[in-house]
């Protein structure tokens, strides 16, 4: 059984992250698998060839890792190489299946095997699995350090000679594990900040976090899915739900978005006069920009600023932008997936595991 790990910045600019570290690695290795690592794989990430050969993995150019791999992981779904993917291999992958049918359909279609990791579940048993939530995590705190940086004001209150100067005013829409992280983050940064989710069970965690908690009555209490995601809500409760953040947002200094549904396009909650009413200098951090964003000015991957001098940032594959430990922390998911299913022998991908089950595209 061979496992294979792609230099994934390689046909993907945006991409510094590697699905395996060492550490990983020799952990495998020392459960009778063999690892085969592209060339330069971990190089953005600082994990030297070396430290991957020491770890007891196989280093090979992409075309013969391609041909002696069963099993492929990457961190995205591979679309610029997935002609080079045979017939009998199986994919592991963040697959997003409604931003890449054409060529899943097309892998299927040869005999490929896709684990989506998107569609692991939301259970205690498969949180040290979740790469979503650990990548999260990463975007989180990396928001909020964008958003100190592009804000032409200081984050904290800071009392100087020349007089004492306000924190800077932070709200946070979305309260999951990226906006928890990002508010947690500007805290420590020393903004005031406000937070607000559509779930009422997440009051209490914006409030653990010194965070002040927005409450709008959106008109229904059917908010949550059974898998603990926020419910798409329908055009009235949306209208109602920008009406109730539209006075924070026009006081904001900075505004995070991190509302997403999966599998399908983010909610817009930011519109163009919620964006025209805010001050001069203002910053949002888009994260649900990889799936269409937040406001109706996000242009994915690019940074707009609007006539009034508000900015718009709406950054792509953010976590690639902490690479080691987002490397890391992905790595750690996915080994320890990869021992639920996986032995030196072959793959179990047929197990009736409800984990797995979940994962299996068709």
């Amino acid at each position: 059984m061979t496992i294979g790990i792609l230099a994934e910045h390689r046909y993907n600019p945006l991409e510094r992250r590697v699905a395996l570290v060492p550490e990983s690695v020799k952990r495998l290795v020392e459960r009778g698998f063999r690892v085969a690592i592209e060339s330069g794989a971990g190089e953005l990430a600082y994990y030297a060839d070396e430290l991957y050969a020491h770890a007891g993995a196989t280093i090979l150019d992409r075309g013969a890792l391609l041909a002696q791999a069963d099993l492929l992981c990457t961190l995205t779904f591979p679309a610029a190489i997935a002609a080079e993917i045979r017939s009998g291999q199986t994919l592991i992958t963040l697959a997003q299946r409604w931003k890449h049918a054409e060529p899943i359909a097309e892998l299927l279609a040869r005999g490929v095997r896709i684990l989506a990791l998107e569609q692991i579940p939301r259970t205690s048993r498969a949180q040290a699995m979740d790469v979503l939530s650990s990548m999260a995590t990463v975007a989180g705190y990396v928001a909020a350090l964008i958003a100190a940086e592009k804000l032409p004001r200081f984050f904290p209150m800071s009392i100087t000679a020349a007089g004492t100067i306000p924190p800077a005013e932070c709200v946070v829409i979305g309260a999951g594990v990226a906006g928890l992280q990002a508010i947690a983050t500007a805290r420590r940064l020393g903004a005031q900040v406000f937070g607000y989710d559509i779930r009422p069970a997440a009051q209490e965690q914006i409030l653990s976090l010194g965070a002040r908690p927005i409450a709008i009555d959106i008109g229904t209490t059917d908010t949550e899915t059974s898998s603990g995601y926020a419910r798409q809500l329908g055009p009235e409760h949306l209208e109602r739900q920008r009406q109730g953040l539209t006075p924070y947002i026009a006081r904001a200094d900075v505004v995070i978005t991190t509302a997403a549904v999966p599998g399908t396009r983010a909610p817009v909650l930011l519109t163009r006069s919620m964006l025209d009413a805010m001050k001069p200098g203002s910053v949002v951090i888009d994260l649900a920009a990889e799936s269409g964003g937040n406001t109706e000015a996000t242009q994915p991957g690019q940074d707009v600023t609007l006539p009034n001098g508000v900015t718009i940032a709406a950054p792509l594959l953010l976590p690639a932008q902490l690479p080691q430990h987002a490397s890391a922390l992905f790595s750690r998911n996915l080994t320890n997936l990869l021992f639920l299913f996986v032995t030196p022998e072959g793959i179990h991908a047929e197990s009736d595991d409800e984990i797995i089950g979940a994962l299996v595209l068709g």
